[in-house]
């Protein structure tokens, strides 16, 4: 028997929301953002009393507007509308997210993303080699050689790397929109993903584990980069920005790293602060 609206909960609403975005192919890091973002509206909702199955437009833009307040990015809140917006048309009411005011996102950069430093890069290898942990040099350097997103890196199996004398590769099964690629494994990456593989004496099929031997956590990742000064995407800002700066065309970069508009990988082209310093320093006081 089919259920009524006031039979169905938030909580079977979500399942079923979820559900369906898997059925359309959607990638499960996407399917999982989805979730999160629709349960924190929903909990918003209960709070004032509402409901996502009484949704109405008011709801959403006091949303937006809450977090506004709250001191979210207009990307952040753009992002969340977008959900919200797939949501709607889920539940046949894609009507009410019309005429929601969000706040404007900035333009694109004009210089290239913030990227280590030479001196910086030597000393972050330097740092996590005197750990003397084989896991987290491992994957400082995977990150730093390959390029992936830190959620591709955590989902990594074992089975997804190839390693021989000579070369290497490294499968990405689920990049960003569920979109397959392979990425050689530069030397360097090969030695220390060797050394870690060589010492675990488990049958896990997971690539990189926790301290408590279940598959590491994007957080967990997170936690250790910044305790050595960084953050996964300042690593794939200077892996995309060295294969630009080394005459890597922008087409090939692109593929490397996952990018489905290739104008994202054309940002690596732009000068960075620093080279626009040192050109305005070198044309007026030199």
């Amino acid at each position: 028997m089919k259920k009524s609206v006031a039979e169905i909960t938030p909580i079977n609403i979500i399942e079923r929301f979820v559900e369906a975005q898997r059925d359309k192919g959607k990638a499960e890091l996407t399917a999982k953002t989805y979730r999160q973002v629709i349960e924190a509206f929903s909990r918003y909702l209960n709070d004032k009393g509402g409901s996502l199955n009484a949704l109405t437009r008011f709801d959403i833009q006091s949303y937006i507007t809450y977090l506004e307040a709250e001191g979210r990015t207009a990307t952040t809140l753009n992002k969340t509308f977008s959900t919200i917006r797939v949501f709607a048309k889920f539940i046949k009411r894609l009507e009410i997210t019309d005429n929601i005011r969000l706040p404007e996102v900035r333009k694109v950069q004009h210089i290239a993303p913030k990227c280590l430093e030479c001196n910086e890069l030597n000393n972050l290898l330097r740092k996590v080699e005197r750990k003397n942990n084989p896991r987290d040099t491992a994957i400082v350097y995977t990150l730093l050689y390959t390029g992936v997103r830190v959620s591709e890196l955590v989902a990594l199996n074992r089975e997804d790397i190839t390693i021989s004398t000579r070369s290497g590769s490294l499968k990405v099964r689920n990049g960003k929109g569920n979109v397959a690629r392979t990425v050689p494994l530069p030397g360097e990456a090969r030695l220390y993903l060797t050394e870690y593989l060589e010492e675990r004496e488990d049958n896990n099929p997971a690539l990189f584990l926790s301290n408590y031997r279940k598959r590491i956590s994007v957080r967990s990742v997170q936690h250790l980069l910044k305790k050595l000064g960084t953050y996964p995407h300042q690593l794939r800002h200077s892996y995309c920005s060295v294969l630009v700066r080394k005459g890597i065309d922008i087409a090939t970069v692109a593929e490397l790293a996952g990018h489905s508009d290739i104008n994202t990988t054309r940002r690596y082209s732009k000068p960075t602060a620093k080279e626009l310093t040192e050109a305005i320093d070198k044309a007026f006081f030199s």
